[in-house]
């Protein structure tokens, strides 16, 4: 049986990125508001709070990463919510959009990007970070 050199080399390149230690997730808990990683991570507006609710709202449903802006300033993209498979428009997240919430769940890192799969909403807080005020209703501004 005669293999073919890139499917050798793609093979062996597969196996270099699938270590044990990337593989594992870590079990954590993270505390943080809810995001739409585009506006967040891009700073394209004020991503954050009561100013950016109705921008998140949109963007989550539109297809948009969802993820948590933790307490230690780290983006999680939420890969997974509970026992939902489907994070696109989910409702489950649409509804938690902009609120502080505790989450438990599994941390895979990879490449310097945080990615969670959340096994359940330990608290929801609401939406606390009150931001209209000072940033004005994006992505509309004041």
């Amino acid at each position: 049986m005669r293999i073919s050199m890139p499917i050798l080399a793609a093979v062996a390149a597969a196996m270099a990125f699938a270590s044990p230690a990337d593989a594992a997730p870590k079990r954590v808990k993270v505390t943080g508001e809810i995001i739409d990683t585009w506006c967040q991570v891009t700073g394209i507006m004020y991503g954050l709070g009561t100013a950016h609710h109705q921008c998140a709202v949109w963007c989550a449903t539109g297809g948009i990463p969802v993820g948590i802006w933790g307490d230690d300033e780290k983006a999680y993209v939420l890969l997974k919510i509970d026992a939902d498979s489907n994070t696109v428009a989910n409702p489950k997240i649409v509804e938690i959009q902009t609120n502080r919430v505790t989450v438990d769940g599994d941390l895979y890192e990879r490449d310097g990007v945080n990615y969670l799969v959340v096994t359940k909403v330990l608290s929801n807080e609401g939406i606390v970070n009150l931001t209209h005020k000072e940033h004005g209703i994006q992505p509309f501004g004041e």
